[in-house]
């Protein structure tokens, strides 16, 4: 029997028609598969993936393959965005049989959820070196039953590895003299022509591409600036852009950014729209606040999901959608035919095509997915306002197809990063509908995803919240909540972020300054994760370590400071092994070492100078405001320091010490500018 119609996950629900006996996770599935000594069979998937819907067409919806599954094997759905956790165990598992990881995530595991053996994607029948699924449940059956002793050891084997991944050695928060290495280590495998890192398939890899920037900002050297405004350009520009609606997708099947897997989500946007605000701060990229408006328009038009007067944003959109012939292809509703264009643009259809490279041939399996990777640089601005009319009669068409998937349910890590992307959006340009959407999707979440002791629910679908919050739910909300403090000088909302730290360093941190992904109240996992690792979104504990050195900026509250030096320590004893996944770390923990804030006292000219920050980039920048000094935490260098007579003064400070006043603007970006020159030579004998 099927038991998945009632859950609350889109994806889980899409599997309920199956001939499968799937079971959701949790006791009653584990003490069946124990009564009847049978093996877990454990597929993890999402909404969005393709492949997993390929699974599910070929082996879950047949008959003949699901009574194997039913005869043999407990069988259990998991929807890998609404459990993280069970997700991120499994597919370590998966690494330490050696195998690459991915979804669908297929996982055998005892009865007590050891896992045994895995894979990804199986094919019904086996091809390209990959064996059936029919043949991989034949084989895994035969050996639960013949072969205990070598399962006992594969369990006993990925157990013990399991555990041990978690053991990192406490080392030295990192130096900028290692900060830089790295830098030019990432440098080093960049993409001259294309931008972006490595080859096919090729992910945008964000959290590198910001440390990069970092590495600009710190060094002021120009190859880790060019580096990162190309790289951008040809992900903005590319057909990893939906060019007629706005929005990212996940990635690319080429080296190029022509050819995206189609799906979107939520999380990648947000961190787009981090990225590119900052780097527009510093070169004014009219391509780049484009594309940040764009994005935020697809957020609030197609994201959207609104209860009890409040608007969250949902996770994803799928990869496959249905064509006019009723057959569900990938991409479908994104791609065109030259034909197509010709009859909706008419005599305009020359300079459109030209320019989004639609051709006759195509420039993907005979058909065409709008870019401008051929012609990168922006045209004339009367050609630019012509071409953003053709888009709209265009995309006016492609909303009459049928749309892809949506998955609805709404995420408090990724509505956390979305938040913080609008606000810097909002710092950026200057746009007051990005604040009000922030705020929105702010609101959604403490209105229908925390309980009444503060806590976060992980995740809210169908007017149902569902899972304790993790380890990046209070993260990521905590960063968007003082962000909005930042902006909105109202209390409330860094009470909610010390609220929220509060519960996470209660129920989530160990005694050596780790978080783990989970708090102590679930009772049904192999292990609690605990992980600085980022993965397709920032880790959990690399961010709040600049959320802890954000509340000690601005409370003085000495705790806050011992908590993030511990957590920074804790994962850094092997960190030029293995740099690669912890970008969120490195990049906050040189914020806890080198923190820069600026300091506004007093009320005349003040929007002025805090207009002057809109042009210069210092990521992590803490801005405060006071009217006579001593409303700023005591051991705040600037505390104390006053207007100059009846006008607003800057300070800028950099660790413990601050500059003389300014009261004008441009002297306020000039002294910035000088600031983060002057601490460069400073940071040339850091380490």
């Amino acid at each position: 029997m099927n038991l998945l119609a009632n859950e609350t996950s889109p994806y889980l629900r899409q599997h309920k028609d199956n001939p499968v006996h799937w079971m959701p996770w949790g006791p009653e599935a584990f003490e069946k598969a124990k009564a009847l000594n049978k093996p877990i069979l454990l597929s993890i998937g999402y909404a969005a993936c393709h492949w997993c819907h390929v699974m599910a067409h070929e082996s879950f919806e047949d008959g003949d393959t699901a009574a194997l599954m039913n005869q043999h094997f407990i069988n259990i759905k998991v929807d890998r965005e609404e459990r993280p956790d069970i997700d991120m165990i499994y597919q370590n598992a998966l690494a330490l049989m050696g195998q690459q990881g991915g979804w669908p995530l297929t996982m055998f595991l005892t009865p007590g959820r050891e896992p045994f053996w895995g894979g990804t994607y199986f094919p019904p029948l086996p091809r390209h070196g990959l064996p059936g699924f029919r043949e991989v449940l034949r084989g895994v059956n035969e050996s639960w039953h013949a072969q205990q002793d070598k399962i006992t050891h594969n369990v006993k084997s990925l157990t013990t590895a399991l555990h041990k991944l978690q053991e990192r050695q406490e080392g030295h928060i990192v130096s900028r003299e290692t900060l830089d290495k790295i830098g030019l280590y990432f440098l080093s495998r960049m993409d001259d022509v294309n931008g972006g890192i490595g080859d096919a398939p090729k992910f945008p890899s964000l959290s590198i591409i910001s440390l990069l920037w970092d590495a600009y900002i710190r060094t002021g050297s120009d190859a880790f600036k060019s580096a990162v405004i190309h790289s951008l350009t040809h992900m903005c520009q590319g057909g990893l852009y939906d060019h007629l609606g706005g929005g990212f997708c996940r990635y690319t099947v080429d080296a190029e950014w022509l050819v995206p897997h189609f799906e979107k989500m939520l999380y990648d946007n947000a961190l787009f729209l981090k990225i590119l605000s900052e780097v527009y701060r510093e070169t004014k990229n009219p391509l780049f606040a484009e594309r940040i408006r764009e994005t935020a328009a697809w957020l609030e038009r197609d994201m959207s999901v609104t209860h009890n007067d409040a608007t969250g944003f949902a996770s994803s959109y799928d990869a496959d959608s249905l064509t006019a012939a009723g057959h569900t292809e990938e991409g479908a509703y994104y791609i065109w035919r030259a034909a197509e264009v010709d009859t909706l643009l008419g005599g305009d259809s020359a300079l459109f095509r030209r320019v989004y490279d639609i051709t006759q041939g195509g420039n993907w399996e005979g058909v065409n997915i709008p870019n401008r990777l051929a012609q990168i640089t922006p045209l004339s601005p009367d050609d630019e306002r012509k071409l953003q009319s053709l888009r709209k009669k265009l995309k006016s068409s492609r909303d009459l197809r049928t749309a892809p998937a949506r998955d609805g349910k709404v995420l408090a890590d990724w509505n956390g990063l979305a938040i913080t992307g609008l606000l810097l959006a909002h710092a950026a340009l200057d746009v007051p509908e990005l604040l009000k959407t922030a705020g929105n999707a702010f609101r959604f979440v403490t209105q229908n995803m925390m309980q009444q002791d503060g806590r976060l629910w992980h995740v809210f679908c169908d007017g149902k919240h569902a899972h304790a919050g993790t380890l990046d739910d209070y993260a990521n909300m905590s960063e968007a909540a003082l962000l909005f403090y930042e902006v909105t000088r109202n209390t409330a909302y860094l009470a909610q972020a010390e609220t929220w730290t509060f519960v996470a360093l209660a129920d989530y941190w160990d005694a050596d300054g780790k978080g783990f992904f989970l708090s102590s109240a679930q009772p049904d996992l192999l292990l609690r994760p605990k992980t600085a690792d980022d993965t397709a979104t920032p880790a959990g504990n690399g961010t709040m370590v600049g959320v802890l050195t954000r509340l000690y900026l601005v409370t003085g509250k000495p705790h806050y400071l011992e908590y993030a030096e511990a957590t920074a320590r804790a994962f850094s004893g092997d960190i030029m092994q293995r740099f690669y996944p912890l970008s969120t770390l490195l990049a906050n923990s040189d914020f806890l070492s080198h923190p820069a804030s600026v300091v506004i006292a007093g009320r005349n000219g003040r929007e002025q100078l805090l207009g002057a920050l809109k042009s210069v980039s210092l990521p992590r920048l803490v801005v405060m405001e006071t009217q006579d000094g001593k409303s700023l935490p005591e051991n705040h260098p600037a505390h104390g320091k006053t207007p100059i007579g009846e006008r607003a003064a800057a300070y800028v400070c950099f660790g413990r010490s601050c500059s003389a006043p300014v009261t004008d603007a441009d002297a306020l970006r000039e002294l910035l500018l000088h600031e983060r020159g002057r601490r460069r030579h400073e940071a040339a004998n850091d380490g």
